[in-house]
């Protein structure tokens, strides 16, 4: 098996984390699960239900891997980079808000 690829920065790492997503439809569905993120955020901190928090993963990471195993064919980034890819996921729903990437 091959050892990760190993990335000094987050700058460095953001395009392999593009590359790992271009099907727009893998790039949907991972908009839809920060979509949904930030709703039960909001939620939670509007409601102070913070049991809602338990939805979190669910949301996020249900509609990402989905478009990963159906549409992009690869496995998420998330089990070699979990942290980069975290962030990675908020700075591709800002640049498709933007409209810097198409969804």
């Amino acid at each position: 098996m091959n050892s990760p690829q190993q990335f000094r920065s987050f700058a460095e790492f953001y395009p392999y984390y593009l590359s790992e997503h271009s099907n727009p439809m893998c790039r949907r569905l991972h908009f839809v699960g920060t979509s949904l993120v930030i709703a039960v955020l909001a939620f939670a901190v509007g409601s102070g239900s913070w049991r809602s928090l338990l939805a979190l993963p669910f949301a996020g990471y249900g509609f990402a891997w989905a478009g990963h195993y159906f549409f992009e064919k690869n496995r998420p980034a998330t089990f070699t980079h979990p942290l980069y890819s975290l962030i990675g996921d908020f700075a591709m729903y800002r640049d498709m808000l933007r409209g810097k990437i198409s969804f």
